[in-house]
């Protein structure tokens, strides 16, 4: 059922720091090769990325990436709770653990970065800056200076490192032509912002009148989706919202479909296309309040063509943050108002 919804304020403006942020976190690019020398020439077993809420999220399709190129070593994407309470038992000498929380004050985080290393893994941490209480417990920091522009550099810092991961273990990959496409990131990601601006707000204004909503991606994309479902939808604005993968929707949800149920669908240019494809198919029969984000409509200039299917999730993940800002404009519900997170013991 829709529901009346009134715009009560304007969309917050862009960082106009977002472009020297983000360039900040691809200068430490020297850094992530370094490492990922190292930790190869020490014996690399393999690789666990960790994190609570969005900063598990931010490993999201960096995971996809190395789970589907690399043989060399296994990796594994778990909860920081979860990551203590199982004591993986491949944890141990060889094991490279990246930890991210953006205040570094999440307790089951700062408690994988210890249990890891106790372990004697090698522990590399992302986080807002270096007096934050995670930093200390990594052995490797990277930071990139901003409580406002989140994502972008926080994944262009993951990538950038398992990028190098896959480079240093000798796997195939044009990644002077990847290192290319991420370098155009700060000017083609803020140029995407104003691209976004034209139609988000019609988007937002459908999707905040109903009492549910359905987030659909695929493939190193799933994680925008879940992202905006969890973080954005549920935790900022206490509206109902369910994530799914776009295959894995026809596996019993798609029942829930009539003419007028609200849908969200991310789209890249990789090889989840097909998924989205068939996706696109069906709602287009069944249903008419679909609303595509597709990176194929954002000029991305500087980006290789044949590599943009490398950056899109970094694209679409920066986009779902400025949904969110439209989203805050038409509910006039603030971002950062909370119920319990932060407020509540729990």
């Amino acid at each position: 059922m829709r529901m009346s919804v009134s715009i009560t304020s304007t969309v917050v403006a862009k960082d106009d720091q977002f472009e020297s942020i983000v360039g900040a976190a691809l200068a430490q690019r020297g850094r992530a090769v370094r490492i990922a020398r190292e930790v190869i020439a020490a014996g690399l077993k393999n690789v666990y990325l960790v994190g609570c809420g969005g900063s598990l999220n931010d490993f999201g399709s960096i995971h996809y990436v190395l789970e589907s190129r690399s043989a060399r070593f296994p990796v594994f994407h778990m909860n920081s709770d979860e990551f203590v309470v199982r004591r993986p038992a491949h944890l141990g000498a060889g094991s490279l653990v990246l930890v991210a929380s953006h205040n570094g004050t999440t307790k089951e985080t700062l408690e994988a970065a210890r249990v890891a290393r106790e372990a004697g893994a090698r522990v590399v941490a992302f986080t807002k800056d270096e007096t934050t209480p995670l930093a200390p417990l990594g052995d490797d920091v990277f930071v990139y200076e901003s409580d406002r522009t989140i994502l972008a550099p926080k994944q262009v810092l993951i990538s950038q490192l398992g990028y190098a991961l896959l480079q240093e273990t000798g796997i195939p990959g044009d990644y002077e032509g990847i290192n290319r496409a991420f370098d155009a990131l700060p000017q083609a990601l803020a140029v995407a912002h104003d691209e976004a601006d034209e139609f988000f707000p019609a988007i937002a204004d459908a999707l905040a009148g109903s009492e549910h909503r359905y987030v659909l991606a695929g493939g190193p994309n799933y994680a925008v989706g879940y992202g905006m479902a969890m973080c954005y939808f549920l935790e900022m604005q206490r509206l109902g919202a369910t994530a799914f993968h776009a295959n894995e929707f026809f596996h019993g949800a798609f029942e829930i479909v009539d003419r007028d149920t609200p849908i969200l669908v991310w789209r890249g240019e990789d090889a989840s296309s097909p998924q989205v494809d068939r996706l696109e198919t069906f709602l287009g029969k069944y249903n008419a309040n679909t609303h595509v984000i597709d990176s194929r409509r954002f000029a991305l200039e500087g980006v290789p063509a044949e590599l943009r299917g490398e950056v899109t999730p970094l694209l679409l993940s920066t986009l779902s943050k400025r949904l969110a800002e439209h989203l805050e404009a038409t509910t006039g519900n603030p971002l950062t108002r909370r119920r319990y997170m932060f407020t509540v013991e729990y």
